[in-house]
């Protein structure tokens, strides 16, 4: 082996779609250790809850992430809502499911289309991105929003979605899942694809545990752990929920599990849309948070796990507002992923990990 070299990869890169900076190790063209760096898009976020009361704070919640935005307003909103004992009508929890659900395709897409990218396949990405039009059609129509919704408030959300737009919503999906299936056969059996992704950034089941590996990163090495098989609010009406696993833990897995959760989210919608029941979307709020209460809330963004932990202080300003990300969690896995990869397959390894700065720093 050559004398190693330490190599600097970002903030700044063509395959990075967030500023992240990492310190390669190599010698000769393998990776032996990295060093990542973030903090290049702090915006200290969770400090805000000093001067935005709890009702406010939803709002710069969903901005943590744009892509996350939905999942943000929801897990902090229930997170507030278990805090003080606040009950969720039933059919808001079936609409916060539904467009958390849609949120995740467009998530995977957008993913999709940057390693397909990542790969040269220009016109993969486009198809990818034009269904993922489709899906901000659809938030468009029904919240008024394309990426930041703003339709969770605690205590339900703030638009319902009619009967017959919900029958043109899963009509609309029929579609997408048509095209979506052709542009998911040709990426998984491509041979070009194979050849940059399987056998890459290997990590076994065992050091999925050991890093408390979460979300598609984790499942695409067997770690059977998914927070919507809890069963918590409209998830808890599915006939059925498995999480899908994939025991290779490469990168080649990990675009499988990703695709094939675009159709499982499909499915969920499908079903959630057939069984809305009917009543009040919200209820009324009233009073702050009592001194000393605490209240913790975990739910499963596109990347994976999110936990949230909130305090009060007797005001309608929180105590304590604390998330912490699936990125944050899944970078020891990406460091040990890199380790023995090829220089060149470092962008590979990164994007199949879908690394989302701005919800890790906040």
């Amino acid at each position: 082996m050559g004398k190693a070299t330490v190599i600097p990869f970002g903030p700044q890169h063509p395959v990075l779609p967030e500023p992240l900076h990492l310190d390669l190790v190599v010698q000769d063209e393998t990776v032996v250790d990295c060093l990542p760096q973030i903090g290049f898009v702090h915006r200290g976020l969770e400090k805000l809850v000093e001067t935005r009361d709890y009702n406010q704070f939803i709002y710069v919640a969903e901005r943590i992430c744009g892509i996350c935005a939905m999942g943000h307003s929801l897990g902090y909103a229930e997170t507030v809502e278990s805090l003080m004992g606040i009950e969720v009508p039933s059919r808001a929890e079936y609409l916060r499911v539904i467009w958390h659900e849609l949120s995740r395709i467009h998530s995977h897409l957008l993913w999709l289309g940057l390693a397909a990218d990542a790969f040269g396949f220009e016109s993969l990405f486009m198809h990818c991105w034009r269904l993922r039009e489709r899906v901000l059609d659809i938030f468009e129509k029904t919240t008024g929003g394309r990426v930041i919704l703003s339709v969770v408030r605690v205590g339900g959300v703030n638009r319902d979605i009619e009967d017959s737009e919900l029958a043109a919503i899963c009509q609309t999906l029929d579609g997408i899942k048509g095209e979506y299936r052709q542009i998911m056969d040709t990426l998984l059996t491509d041979m070009s694809v194979k050849n940059r992704t399987v056998g890459v950034g290997t990590l076994s089941h065992e050091q999925a545990i050991a890093l408390s590996m979460v979300g598609p990163f984790a499942r695409a090495s067997a770690v059977n752990y998914d927070v919507r098989s809890f069963g918590k609010g409209a998830y808890g009406a599915l006939t059925e929920f498995q999480p899908i696993l994939d025991e290779q833990g490469d990168c080649y897995a990990r675009v499988k599990v990703r695709c094939l959760e675009v159709l499982q989210s499909i499915d969920i919608i499908k079903e959630l849309a057939a069984k809305i029941p009917a009543g009040d979307i919200s209820v009324k709020v009233k009073g702050n948070p009592e001194l000393g209460a605490r209240a913790a809330n975990v739910l499963e963004q596109p990347r994976g796990e999110c936990y949230y932990y909130a305090q009060g202080n007797g005001t309608k300003f929180l105590e304590r507002m604390r998330m912490r990300t699936p990125t944050s969690q899944n970078l020891a896995g990406m460091v040990e992923a890199l380790k023995g990869a090829d220089l060149a397959d470092v962008n590979m390894i990164i994007l199949t990990i879908d690394p989302c700065i701005s919800c890790t720093e906040r």
